[in-house]
């Protein structure tokens, strides 16, 4: 089965819904570095770990299918929201970090209009051609 994506305009862009896509990811973003400060986070390891997801884009060397599957998988809500329930339900501080920052790095995409991958090509994405 073959995805194609439709050429968007400069008006799809700036959608309402776009618009309150991009209002949420940046609420989640705010919401994910006050957790992470308040749960003791230090500015260190947010700085090197904030951009650790997009490794997920060398599934991208293989071919356009697994690298959108990759940064798909790497790039909901899903596995850091596990990842910070698990840490919350052990008590671990760490693992809870972690999570946040994952967390902030996919309200960080999402804010700034990067959305999760079509098949197609690395610029199509659920929110915008990139």
């Amino acid at each position: 089965m073959e995805i194609t994506m439709a050429r968007e305009t400069s008006e799809m862009r700036m959608s309402l819904p776009n618009i309150l896509l991009r209002i949420e990811g940046a609420a989640a973003f705010i919401g994910s570095l006050a957790l992470y400060f308040n749960a003791g986070g230090e500015l260190l390891p947010l700085v090197l770990l904030i951009l650790a997801p997009d490794l997920s884009m060398v599934g991208y060397l293989v071919n356009t299918r697994v690298g959108a599957m990759a940064y798909n998988l790497v790039h909901t809500y899903v596995l850091p929201g596990a990842l910070l329930a698990l840490g919350l339900l052990t008590n671990t501080a760490v693992i809870s970090q972690i999570a946040l920052i994952w967390l902030a790095h996919v309200s960080m995409d999402r804010m700034v209009g990067y959305g999760l991958k079509y098949p197609t090509e690395f610029k199509d994405t659920h929110l915008q051609r990139v």
